[in-house]
């Protein structure tokens, strides 16, 4: 079990907002549950908004600016906003066993979506680029 686990949606939620969470905790797990959050918490829109907002805030509090994508960031919202509209899981812990190629896949699901390495683009990291194979 990933650490992160180890605290409340709310508590979790709240130590990555105001960027005390352990940056150890920030796994891709719990990228991929922050965004759960957020969707269900405050609609899709707002997750965008939020995290990535939040995710510059953490990265760079914690020393490196540079490992901020926009482009990974909202193409992991709207990945995880596409899986959670066939869920029928209450929680993130379900959902991610119910989803589980949203973590051991990520990149390979993505490359569905993308024709070229947003991962390693610099525009990509500094604006959200839209898919060019498939959209979300």
């Amino acid at each position: 079990m990933e650490r992160h686990r180890k605290l409340k949606d709310t508590e979790f939620e709240r130590q990555f907002a105001d960027s005390t969470l352990n940056p150890a905790l920030f796994t891709h797990e719990a990228h991929l549950r922050l965004a759960w959050i957020h969707i269900n918490k405050y609609g899709m829109d707002a997750a965008c908004v939020n995290i990535s907002d939040q995710i510059m805030k953490f990265a760079t509090k914690h020393g490196d600016p540079n490992k901020f994508n926009k482009t990974v960031t909202i193409a992991a919202i709207k990945a995880v906003n596409h899986f959670a509209q066939k869920s029928g899981s209450n929680d993130f812990q379900d959902f991610i066993e119910e989803f589980p190629r949203l973590k051991y896949n990520f990149k390979t699901l993505l490359d569905c979506h993308y024709g070229f390495d947003i991962f390693n683009s610099t525009t990509a990291r500094k604006k959200y680029l839209e898919p060019d194979l498939l959209p979300f």
